[in-house]
Formats: C-alpha cells, structure tokens, sequence
C-alpha cells in the first residue's frame, strides 16, 4: 500500500507563529514515517508560503530528517486540480490559521484536513460569538460583554458596574492568551483595553472568576468523545502565555481531582461545546469550577489547540489511554473520513457533464 502524502502546515501570520512552529516540530517527529510521507509547509509571518524544501530551515533540527522536500505540492480553488497531498494537517494556531480562513482555501482545494471546518473554526475564534452559540443551547457560561475598538471607552462605566474589578480583558479573535490582560482598577481597564484593541477591532471584557482552571480535549467528527479533564495551576496571576510556553513552571495535573460527578458534567458539557459550534476533528474545552459555588462554568473552545508533546490537549489523551502518535493517526483517519462524506453532497443541479 502507497504511503499517504501528509502535509504538515505551520507558522503563519498570527501572534502564535512559534507555538505553532512547535507543535508542528512534535506532530513531523510522532508521524510514522514507515506509514506517511510527511511535506512540511511553512508561512512566514508575512504570510508568504515557502516550499518544502524552503520551510525546512525553520523545523529544529532534529525534526528535519525524513522529510519529502522535493515533493511538489499544488493547492488550487479549481476542483481536481490540486496535487501532491492526501491530507493537510493545518497546525496553525490564531487568526490566518485557526479561524476559518486557511479551512475556506483547504475547502476550495477538496482537499481532506484535519480539524474544524470554517464555520466552527470561525465561531471558536470569536470569544463573543462562541460564548452567544453556548448560551443558545443552554450551555453554562462564564459572562461577557463585547465592544468595538472605537468605542471602548465609552463602555468602562458600564463595565464597572456590571462586573465590578477584577476583569478580564482579550482580543476576541486570539488565542493562547496573546493581548490578554487582568485590570484591578480603571486605569489598568483603559490600558487593557488599548492592547486589545491593537489586535482585533473587537474586545470581550469578563468577570474574573475564582477558582479552578479546569480543561478537556475532544475528539472524533459526527460521535464526538471526551477525554479525562485536567487541571491548570498557573505559575502566575493568570495563565498568560508566557505561563503557557516561556517558564515552564505552571502545574499540570492529570487528570483533574474532581468528583466522579464533575468529571461526567465536564465531558458532557466538553462534547456538548464542541457540538455546538458543529465542530470536527480536534477541540479543546476550557472551564472554571468556581470558588464556592462549585460551578462548572464553560469558558472557551479551541479548534486547534497547542500540539506539542507537553501541551494539554495530548496528555490529556494519553492519560485517557491514547498515545500521542495514536492521536495523530486517529485525526487523520478523521480528516479522511470528513472529506468523503463530503462527497455525498450535491453542490449543483446541473449535470456534471454539462457546461456552466
């Protein structure tokens, strides 16, 4: 049987370019190259596409053997024309990436990827739209308000008394906590505003929350599963992404010491979000159990979370008796599997054998 051409697609334009560089790295290394012809395909932060051959100098180098660098690949919005790929592995985390983007062109291309398609991409970038898609299926969520870059300042009062300090405030369309900050009071809200209103033309503003950082990884496309939860213990006020990728001294635990109840609640409720947004392949679910109350209160999705070896999304899956390369396989096996019920569906009316 013929190897299957991966394509492995990395970097990009967003504020994410070297988290996705190093769960691109970890996904290249776990592939079994005994099965897979594995392309790496880089975009530069300015958001040129380099050839395999191009894209290699940016892999660590001991990720960079085994790779096919002379296989050309064609990505055409022409039906049939695209070549020289099976299944392209988008590992592009943050906007240009993971927000549906990328997926329309994958789209125009027919060709099979793993992950979410455009609408759930999309709708689980945009903090504001995913939390609105939550509440309509009477999902618990942490609350928002949403404002437009040029008028964030005119909403502080209202915020203050709404919420009260401390907040939350994000760039709605980023994620790995870039731009994210914690105002304790009106100055640091204006300043926090300010930074996110660099990154999005949209910011959500949330009530802090007490209490603990709980997280679950789905997987699967029309019969999702949900894996163990864990627990995040930031090294920090919050976990910013320096907590995420830099000190390295956040605890993990997995899995999460939570009831056999909460456990149930938070892979209901995990595959529930997923559901929601109609989305496929990959997900992780992040939640508060809140201070007091015990809560269990959804706070956001990820399409395509951190994928290196020690990101949350495969432990999570390997303590719930799934290897890291096993996850791999299972994604593209999925991947493959969405693109040939695609096949079912009708696009025109007209016969193919007729002209436009």
């Amino acid at each position: 049987m013929p190897k299957k051409r991966i394509a492995v697609l990395f970097g990009g334009r967003s504020g994410e370019h070297e988290v996705s560089i190093r769960s691109a790295a970890s996904i290249i290394q776990a592939l079994d190259k005994q099965k897979y012809d594995v392309i790496p395909i880089a975009i530069t932060r300015q958001g040129r596409w380099l050839s395999p051959a191009e894209s290699l100098p940016l892999l660590p180098a001991g990720c960079r053997s085994h790779l096919s660098t002379g296989s050309a690949v064609t990505l055409s919005r022409e039906p049939g024309r695209t070549s020289g790929v099976d299944i392209i592995f988008p590992v592009l985390h943050g906007t240009f990436g993971e927000d549906g983007t990328v997926q329309g062109l994958l789209e125009l291309a027919d060709v099979a990827y793993v992950g979410a398609g455009v609408l759930a991409s999309a709708a689980g970038m945009d903090k504001d739209v995913m939390k609105r898609l939550f509440r309509e299926r009477g999902l618990p969520c942490v609350d928002h308000a949403a404002l437009p870059r040029a008028t964030r300042h005119e909403g502080i009062a209202d915020l203050e008394a709404r919420f009260g300090y401390p907040m939350f405030v994000k760039p709605a369309n980023l994620g790995s906590s870039v731009g994210i900050t914690k105002a304790a009071n009106r100055e640091e809200l204006r300043r926090g505003l300010d930074l996110a209103a660099e990154l999005d033309r949209k910011i959500v503003v949330e009530p802090a929350i007490s209490g603990r950082e709980i997280e679950c990884s789905v997987l699967g496309n029309d019969d999702p599963i949900a894996s163990l939860p864990g627990e995040i213990k930031p090294n920090a006020d919050f976990y910013s992404y320096e907590a995420k990728y830099l000190d390295g001294l956040s605890e993990l635990m997995i899995p999460a010491e939570l009831s056999k109840d909460q456990i149930l609640e938070v892979r209901r409720l995990s595959v529930a979000a997923f559901q929601a947004i109609e989305c496929s392949g990959l997900a992780r679910v992040d939640f508060f159990l809140e201070e007091g109350s015990e809560r269990i209160l959804l706070n956001e999705i990820n399409t395509m979370p951190g994928f290196t070896s020690i990101s949350m999304y495969p432990k999570l899956w390997e303590a719930s008796g799934v290897s890291y390369a096993d996850l791999i396989d299972r994604l593209l096996i999925l991947a493959q599997e969405r693109s040939s019920e695609k096949r079912f569906t009708k696009f025109s009316r007209v016969p193919n054998n007729m002209s436009a």
